[in-house]
């Protein structure tokens, strides 16, 4: 029997990776390399317009097209499609280092009951990776058994859902979410456009005290209580940007408010 085989007698338990892509022709080769304990590789594309989907089939995954639903339903899908009931879920621009596949292949090893085990994520964004302001050390739930865990939360912050209490693994997990500023901008576009849709279906109201209040609150609770002025200049501009982040999200709100239905009427 391998020894890579599901038993009850201990051994490892079989685990399937399982990414979701578009147009990722410059991160899935590594991507994939990096998950190389894996049993197999399920990659769930949405419409690439490069080589992604070219690349991952030469690389050994399997690879499925589907329209974008959306983040949480899309990272299901892979999920619902893998082999075994252990998964492993990496985005496309993120790496497992060496020591986080040794744990992660201890993990599968291991006869302890736990549902899922969170890993470390550190972002590297302009030249160098981020260690203060929130961002390191990321702790996200990506290996977990698909049995009693799976996608929930709302787009586009997505998180697993687990039955049960789960572990931190040592080791991390690489992100090279920004290629540059102008990269930081488009995502921040995008999230922010969806986010404020989610809110306006939910009743949600912006006010003028929320636009003036909730971003230099989050500066400050990046660069200041967080640390983020210790990443020097980088720490400065990912405080600025989160800040950004949070007064598009409040101003898009407030545009689909008065703009789209044309109320003048101020919220309070």
């Amino acid at each position: 029997m391998s020894a890579r085989a599901a038993t009850s007698n201990g051994e490892r338990r079989p685990v399937s990776a399982c990414i979701i892509s578009r147009d990722e022709a410059l991160h899935i080769a590594d991507c994939i390399a990096s998950v190389s304990f894996a049993d197999e590789v399920v990659v769930v594309d949405s419409g690439s317009t490069d080589r992604t989907r070219e690349i991952a089939h030469e690389l050994g995954a399997r690879v499925i097209e589907q329209e974008f639903l959306g983040h949480v339903l899309q990272k299901q899908l892979a999920v619902d499609s893998a082999a075994h009931d252990w998964v492993f879920c990496i985005d496309a621009d993120e790496r497992v280092d060496p020591a986080l596949a040794s744990e992660i292949e201890a993990a599968l090893s291991s006869r302890d009951d736990v549902p899922g085990y969170e890993v470390a994520r550190h972002t590297f964004y302009l030249g160098r990776f981020i260690d203060h302001g929130g961002w390191w050390p990321e702790w996200r739930l990506r290996l977990f058994d698909r049995r009693r865990g799976r996608w929930g939360g709302t787009d586009p912050h997505d998180h697993v859902e687990l039955e049960g209490s789960s572990r931190r693994l040592g080791g991390e997990m690489t992100h090279f979410n920004y290629r540059d500023l102008s990269h930081h901008v488009t995502k921040i576009d995008a999230y922010s456009t969806i986010i404020a849709a989610r809110r306006v279906e939910a009743g949600e109201r912006a006010s003028i005290l929320k636009l003036l209040t909730r971003p230099p609150f989050r500066f400050l609770k990046m660069y200041v209580l967080k640390g983020g002025f210790r990443d020097g200049a980088r720490g400065f501009i990912v405080a600025w940007m989160g800040a950004f982040y949070v007064f598009m999200k409040y101003a898009k709100l407030w545009e689909r408010r008065h703009v789209a239905t044309g109320d003048e009427r101020t919220d309070g």
